[in-house]
C-alpha cells in the first residue's frame, strides 16, 4: 500500500473511532494536531510520514480512555501491521505514541526523536490557548470534576501514578499542566506559537478569578 493510501485509510479509521467523543479528544482535536504537526515538520525537516501517522494514532491507546495499565499502543500497532507498514516504522511510531502524553509536572519527558518532539509539541499546542481552555472544561465535565475548588490547591505531581489518579478541579489543571507547557515545547517553531496561547490562558485565569470574587 502506498504511503498516501495508508494515511487516507488511517484518517477514515480515526474519524470513525473518535467522531462522537465529547471529552475534548475528538476527531477535530486529532485533525488540529495533524495540521500543527505537519506545519512544524516542514520547518524542522523531519519524516512527514511518521509524523502524520503518529499524530493520527496518538490518542488511540491513550491511558485516559483505556482501563488497561499496559502503556504499549496495542491498537495502533495492530492497525499499522494491518496496513502493511514496515516494522521499523511501526516501532518508531509506537515509541512516539508511548511517550507523547504529559505524565506530571515532575515526571521526565522520555521522548527521544525529532518526529516525536514534533507530534508532542503539536498535541501540547492544542492543550493551550483558547481551544485548550475549552478542551480543559470539556474533559473536566466528562470526568465529573468541579470547575474550581478554592480549598483544594494544585499539586505538581512527581509521579505518573499521582497524575493519573488526580481528581482535582479543572482550574487546578491549568497550574498542574497547561501553564507549564510553554516552557516544555521541544521545537523552535512550537515555542513561538505557544507564547501567544500562553498569554490567552493567563488573561482567562485573571478574568475567571475576578468574576469568582464577584468583581
Amino acid at each position: 500500500m502506498e504511503q498516501s493510501d495508508i494515511i487516507q485509510k488511517t484518517t477514515e479509521y480515526i474519524k470513525q473511532e473518535f467522531g462522537n467523543d465529547s471529552s475534548g479528544h475528538d476527531w477535530w482535536h486529532i485533525y488540529r494536531v495533524c495540521k500543527n504537526a505537519l506545519s512544524i515538520c516542514e520547518h524542522e525537516k523531519a519524516d512527514a510520514f511518521i509524523v502524520e501517522l503518529a499524530a493520527l494514532l496518538h490518542d488511540l491507546d491513550d491511558w485516559k480512555f483505556n482501563k488497561s495499565d499496559d502503556e504499549t499502543p496495542q491498537r495502533a500497532k495492530a492497525w499499522l501491521e494491518q496496513c502493511g507498514v514496515e516494522s521499523h516504522v511501526i516501532e518508531q511510531i509506537c515509541g512516539i505514541i508511548m511517550h507523547v502524553s504529559y505524565k506530571g509536572a515532575q515526571v521526565e519527558n522520555k521522548m527521544n526523536s525529532l518526529e516525536g518532539f514534533i507530534v508532542q509539541d503539536a498535541d501540547r499546542l492544542d492543550a493551550i490557548g483558547a481551544i485548550g481552555i475549552g478542551r480543559a472544561f470539556a474533559y473536566g465535565g466528562y470526568k465529573n470534576r468541579q470547575m474550581y475548588d478554592p480549598d483544594s490547591p494544585p499539586n505538581l505531581h512527581n509521579s505518573f501514578e499521582q497524575y493519573k489518579h488526580s481528581k482535582s478541579a479543572t482550574i487546578n489543571h491549568f497550574y498542574e499542566k497547561l501553564l507549564l507547557l510553554k516552557n516544555r515545547m521541544n521545537t523552535v517553531t512550537a515555542k513561538k506559537i505557544a507564547e501567544e496561547r500562553h498569554e490567552v490562558m493567563l488573561r482567562f485565569l485573571d478574568q475567571f478569578m475576578r468574576e469568582w470574587e464577584g468583581n
